[in-house]
């Protein structure tokens, strides 16, 4: 980190972290931007979980994307590591897998902006005792 030599410097810093933390945080209304889940498991933190939430974290708030960044527990997806989950609004959510700093960029990029399906979907193979 940087020394912070004036009061300039310290309101930069400010705006920065508050920036980060409303991508990272904006859960007012959940539903209304795009949500992502970060898998933090054991399994997802060794292979790089941590890096990939940082990646949509700063490329989100970068793109001006109401977005809510969270993490969340095992997904069940242990060989695919790490796994993102992305919901768009109105949107069935969408498990992404072996996620790393280029494929942040192609998920927002092409599937967040555009709503264009791209390769690393885990399928969905499952039903839920609702359906």
């Amino acid at each position: 980190m940087a020394k912070i030599k004036s009061l300039a410097d310290l309101r930069k810093l400010q705006e920065d972290v508050l920036s980060e933390f409303k991508v990272r945080e904006n859960s007012k209304e959940p539903d209304r931007v795009v949500q992502v889940k970060v898998g933090m498991a054991t399994c997802g933190i060794a292979s790089g979980a941590k890096d990939t939430m940082k990646y949509f974290v700063e490329d989100l708030e970068q793109e001006a994307i109401d977005a809510v960044v969270t993490q969340t527990g095992c997904m069940g997806f242990c060989y695919a590591e790490p796994t993102v989950e992305v919901t768009l609004p109105g949107k069935e959510p969408v498990v992404f897998g072996h996620v790393g700093k280029e494929k942040v960029h192609e998920i927002i990029e092409r599937y967040i902006k555009r709503g264009e399906m791209i390769d690393g979907i885990i399928p969905v193979n499952f039903k839920t005792i609702d359906d």
